[in-house]
């Protein structure tokens, strides 16, 4: 299981405006802010122009499109400890800020929506019975038992789930893109559709 909230991208406009700093050529840049009927908001505009030049860097290699640096995504993902194993590979230029199992595992008795399994059985059953057991023990001490407390955070398995609060960027998440689209996790082929539903996913999806 993996869902994503409160998606953000920004700073568009700066990025498009340095796609043109190497050539000096923003007279010929056709990208315009302009207010959407529907929310009565401003937003950005790429324009027919700036789009091919931008393409064509991004196609060109990471070395050519250093403005997709500057494009930037912010949103929470609730995920399973094992994809947050393989996504902790990608840390260039991303920012996270989790939820915590130290200070909150022993707050509340834990539910299935607390795990990522996707048919529970027997077993799974006993582990949230016997981590639900631990911390009811741990909630009713007087005096807070730390042993106790590492038992329940060494007996959590790969499948809780934690949430974070995570800052990445248009380059960034193009390289997690290429390298995780055919991946036998179905998190990662949920996590490439989501890619795609940014705004000008193009810029990061295009074939290189």
């Amino acid at each position: 299981m993996i869902k994503f909230e409160h998606i953000e991208t920004f700073n568009f406009e700066s990025a498009f405006r340095g796609l043109r700093n190497p050539m000096e050529s923003w007279d010929k840049s056709d990208s315009q802010w302009v207010c959407e009927i529907e929310t009565g908001k401003d937003i950005f505009i790429i324009g027919k122009e700036d789009m091919k030049l931008a393409l064509k860097l991004v196609k060109a290699g990471s070395e050519h499109s250093k403005f997709t640096r500057q494009i930037f995504v912010s949103m929470d993902i609730t995920a399973p400890d094992y994809w947050w194993k393989e996504q902790s590979t990608y840390k260039i230029g991303t920012v996270e800020n989790s939820t915590s199992t130290m200070h909150k595992i022993t707050s509340r008795l834990l539910t299935e929506n607390d795990f990522s399994i996707d048919e529970w059985d027997g077993e799974d059953i006993g582990m949230l019975n016997n981590l639900n057991a631990l911390i009811f023990e741990y909630q009713n001490q007087e005096v807070k038992d730390k042993k106790l407390w590492r038992k329940i955070i060494q007996k959590l398995p790969m499948s809780f789930n934690y949430k974070r609060t995570c800052t990445n960027n248009y380059q960034g998440l193009r390289n997690m893109y290429f390298q995780r689209n055919h991946h036998k996790l179905q998190e990662w082929l949920d996590f490439c559709r989501m890619i795609e539903s940014l705004p000008y996913s193009e810029l990061i999806t295009i074939e290189k």
